[in-house]
């Protein structure tokens, strides 16, 4: 359940603490009046050894977190595997038990998260998953994989997801703070980068060897893992649960009026978004389309998918090493414009070897985007609002992507692959385009270190 792109206004005007107040001014730091975030003065940059280290906690989580996210992949892998045994309708509908109740009670499970504090909501999540796998091991191996376990199963997942993926995502920010959030969610996107290119065959390989039975022992032992960590470590940085005895509905709404009100958040939500729909889709969906197309065979495409990978993790290793690379709304934008750009060279390219160094121009273009904007949402989202406006991030990001893998696939039917992967290359440079119309969005130095 931990992944995702993630899957984030200010904290409310106070009085600062004198010693707080005292290192502001001598860095320069940056203060958000009106809606809209300024710098003010700026001071001597700090040399790259002098940047605090990401805390143990941190890594402690991190390492929990990915572990669970892997078995979550072998999972996934496991039911779907399973499922097309029965045919594709009903591969279909075990994809859609997972992301319809995901989907639908993603801004719920956002409210419930900072009203209740995200670490118990994981406990929560965690101790039920660790249960419910247990249970499918039992019922797979005295049963066997039948299509209504996969089913039952895939929705407890959907409706575990919507609670635990925005407190999951507002993690970061608890355990580091604002300012080690980018190198933090660098490492955090590497990690997962990692896990998203092993899981698939890594579950291929114990499908093979322990069933769907086995899988769920393995995924289940992960669940403890991150279980015993959550319940072992305190984050530093947390807020405490709100306890609004507001209506659900009503601090739903109040988030996303936080969300799309705020002129830094509204724009990055809705980049994110774009992205997702036009982005997203074409390594999974249109490349193998158009490799087919093209006749560049299954290892020439996956070379080109390696490719983007590595792009992505060299940026995203830069801003671990480094820090954020500059204004990241600006930088976010550019991100987009070049993998824009990249995906334009994907559908134009004569051969596979060419389509290698689009693929690489993707990923960079990618790593560039999702390693600046999700630090800034998540640096600008109210300290009582991180769970909300995490689940609005992964519904703004879901909702896309579901459309979008149906519009795209059928427009490559009627007007032909090349022309769609040209479509979404143009939509997403037009995309970055637009985001530099919004100031605040494009000034912003939030997050940046003082330089």
């Amino acid at each position: 359940m931990q992944g995702t792109v993630r899957p984030d206004a200010l904290n409310r005007p106070g009085p600062p603490r004198p010693c707080l107040n005292q290192r502001r001014s001598a860095i320069g730091n940056i203060e958000h009046r009106g809606g809209s975030p300024t710098a003010s003065a700026i001071a001597e940059p700090r040399p790259a050894s002098a940047r605090p280290r990401l805390p143990r906690t941190y890594l402690i989580w991190l390492t929990s977190a990915l572990a669970s996210f892997m078995g979550n992949s072998v999972l996934y892998f496991a039911l779907g595997w399973s499922a097309t045994a029965y045919g594709g309708a009903v591969a279909g509908l075990v994809l859609t038990a997972i992301n319809l109740p995901r989907a639908a009670l993603l801004l719920v499970g956002g409210a419930v998260g900072d009203q209740l504090g995200a670490r118990r909501v994981m406990i929560s999540g965690d101790a039920v998953m660790f249960v419910a796998s247990l249970l499918l091991a039992a019922l797979a191996y005295r049963l066997g994989a039948e299509p209504w376990l996969l089913i039952a199963t895939g929705v407890l997942i959907g409706i575990v997801d919507a609670f635990y993926l925005p407190a999951s995502g507002s993690m970061p920010r608890r355990i580091v703070g604002k300012d080690g959030l980018p190198r933090a969610l660098a490492l955090r996107q590497i990690g997962t980068q990692v896990v998203t290119m092993g899981g698939g065959p890594l579950g291929g390989v114990l499908v093979a060897l322990v069933s769907l039975a086995g899988v769920a022992l393995v995924d289940a032992v992960t669940f403890a893992l991150v279980l015993i960590v959550l319940i072992a470590i305190k984050p530093s940085q947390d807020v405490p649960a709100s306890g609004s005895k507001q209506p659900v509905l009503r601090q739903i709404a109040d988030g996303v009026r936080v969300g799309f009100g705020d002129a830094v958040l509204r724009p990055g939500l809705l980049l994110i978004g774009a992205a997702a729909g036009f982005l997203l889709p074409v390594m999974p969906l249109l490349l193998p389309l158009l490799a087919r197309d093209q006749d560049w065979g299954a290892g020439a495409t996956g070379l080109v998918v390696g490719a983007q990978g590595i792009g992505m993790v060299a940026i995203t290793l830069g801003v671990l090493r480094r820090g954020p690379l500059g204004r990241p709304g600006l930088l976010a934008a550019f991100g987009l414009m070049t993998a824009g750009a990249g995906v334009l060279a994907l559908a134009l390219v004569p051969s596979s070897n060419a389509a290698l160094a689009a693929g690489l121009v993707v990923g960079l273009g990618n790593g560039l985007f999702s390693s600046h904007i999700s630090p800034l949402i998540m640096t600008v989202t109210p300290d009582s609002h991180l769970s909300r406006i995490q689940a609005l991030l992964t519904l703004v990001q879901s909702l896309p992507l579901l459309l979008m893998n149906n519009v795209l696939g059928n427009l490559a039917g009627q007007a032909g692959v090349t022309v769609t992967v040209a479509v979404c290359a143009i939509a997403a440079s037009i995309t970055g385009l637009l985001a530099l119309v919004s100031r605040p969005l494009r000034t912003t130095r939030v997050g940046l270190d003082p330089a």
